[in-house]
């Protein structure tokens, strides 16, 4: 891909340091790291940076950033004076994924609306910490390698990755996702399978070795699930396991690619497809409800939905979001004996929505 590339008026490129103009390099996930952080990078001017991959945490980067650059040291970042001792910027329509700057705001079918915050000290600060942040980032490099090395020399017939994924056996192809090719292909064609409860392993199996993978080559992954979204959408194709492969993905990485969750509304509008749009939702909802919260209003009319499977995963993905707003709506389910499929830990189970909706609201 050209490194500028005319959209619009504006153009796509890559990110540049806003206090030297340098070109920086992609963020890393360093070692041991807590759940909440962010992956961060630094300039060779001595400039840090955090990146917020869904841009709706900008108060998390900026502390991503400023404590980072004070090597992990919490009481000098909270010692310190904005304006005086350091200076920040904001870079935002970051595409974490392909480590470019989107103006427009899309690109390759989805919203980009991450972010990277930076943080300039003054001198005085940086020659305390700059060492120990230059060596940070460096051992995050050297652990990927390792991890590459770990993996490599090892892969799987397809009768094998079958097998494991029948016996629910997903560990050993999370270990050698990273190097063996076939991998997807082989956890692919398993989705086609009439199985519910083996196609639903397979569709797990392939989020967790997307997973694995994005570390290293996300571009790969985003590459599959736009795959995915055109198995969907195209008529002619059979879309079995798509949806649910798609769900897993997301789910499996959320801070890559959460920025395709809005592709799936679309098909609510299908008949044929609204009640497993509503079942993938949930999956997701269920791991970051913040993340949809917002559209809660939207998902509300589906409770009264003529298809009893559309109330019950609606049911499940408005508890899963906390729409206590809801309540009245999910006592007057509570009767239903319709059933509906739920997937969880490797296995199917079947629920009625009346006791869908009675789980959903306790959660409330």
């Amino acid at each position: 891909m050209r490194e500028n590339k005319l959209l619009g008026r504006e153009f796509i490129k890559r990110p540049t340091c806003p206090f030297c103009g340098t070109m920086i390099e992609k963020p890393k996930e360093l070692n041991l790291r807590r759940r909440s952080e962010m992956p961060v990078g630094s300039c060779s001017c001595g400039a840090v940076y955090a990146c917020d991959v869904t841009g709706h945490n900008l108060g998390s980067a900026q502390i991503e950033a400023l404590v980072f650059g004070c090597n992990m040291d919490w009481d000098l970042a909270w010692s310190l004076t904005p304006g005086e001792d350091y200076r920040q910027d904001l870079m935002e329509h970051y595409d974490y994924v392909n480590h470019l700057l989107i103006p427009g705001g899309f690109f390759e079918g989805r919203r980009i609306s991450g972010a990277l915050y930076f943080v300039r000290f003054v001198d005085d600060v940086l020659e305390v910490t700059e060492s120990g942040v230059r060596k940070k980032l460096e051992t995050a490099k050297s652990d990927t390698v390792k991890r590459r090395q770990l993996r490599s020399g090892k892969s799987f017939s397809k009768q094998e990755v079958e097998a494991m994924v029948r016996d629910y056996n997903l560990t050993p192809l999370i270990e050698v996702a990273g190097t063996d090719p076939k991998i997807e292909r082989n956890l692919m064609r398993l989705l086609y399978s009439p199985d519910v409860q083996f196609r639903n392993r397979a569709a797990e199996a392939l989020g967790c070795v997307a997973a694995s993978i994005a570390v290293d080559r996300p571009a790969s992954i985003s590459k599959l699930l736009q795959r995915l979204f055109t198995a969907i959408s195209d008529t002619a194709a059979s879309s079995w396991g798509a949806f649910e492969a798609i769900g897993e993905i997301i789910r499996h990485k959320l801070d890559l690619f959460a920025g395709y969750i809005p592709e799936l509304y679309q098909f609510l509008g299908d008949e044929t497809r609204k009640a497993i749009t509503l079942r993938t939702l949930g999956n997701i909802a269920r791991e970051r409800p913040d993340l949809l919260r917002r559209y809660t209003l939207h998902f509300i009319p589906y409770l009264k939905d003529d298809d009893p499977a559309v109330r019950g995963y609606a049911a499940r993905l408005l508890g899963n979001l906390g729409a206590t707003e809801i309540k009245k709506d999910l006592e007057q389910l509570q009767t239903e004996s319709a059933e509906i499929e739920l997937y969880e830990q490797g296995v199917i189970q079947r629920k009625t929505v009346g006791q869908v909706a009675t789980e959903a609201h306790a959660r409330l």
